[in-house]
């Protein structure tokens, strides 16, 4: 495989099976990734996922924390079901 710049495009040359060279620009590359994938059986997926870097990310993980741990403290049936299941591992080990 052999990489170059013509006209700004990124061109990578590949030897089809009779040994001729051809170029194939990046977006031809990945359609014909993508294209691979979804005959594969499989899908593009895009998630959003939240920007640790952002201000105050951290003060809102600590409030989103505090209201679950309240929460938490206030279910009684939960609390119940947690100590039962501590009580259960206990007796294994």
């Amino acid at each position: 495989m052999h990489v170059t710049y013509e006209s700004s495009i990124l061109l990578t040359e590949f030897c089809d099976v009779e040994g001729i060279f051809m170029a194939m620009s990046i977006s031809e590359r990945v359609n014909k990734r993508r294209r691979a994938l979804r005959k594969a059986g499989l899908r593009p997926v895009q998630i959003w996922v939240p920007d640790t870097r952002r201000p105050g990310f951290d003060a809102e993980c600590r409030r989103q924390s505090q209201l679950a741990a309240q929460s938490d403290l206030a279910d009684q049936g939960l609390l119940n079901f947690l100590d039962a299941t501590l009580a259960d591992v206990d007796d294994e080990t």
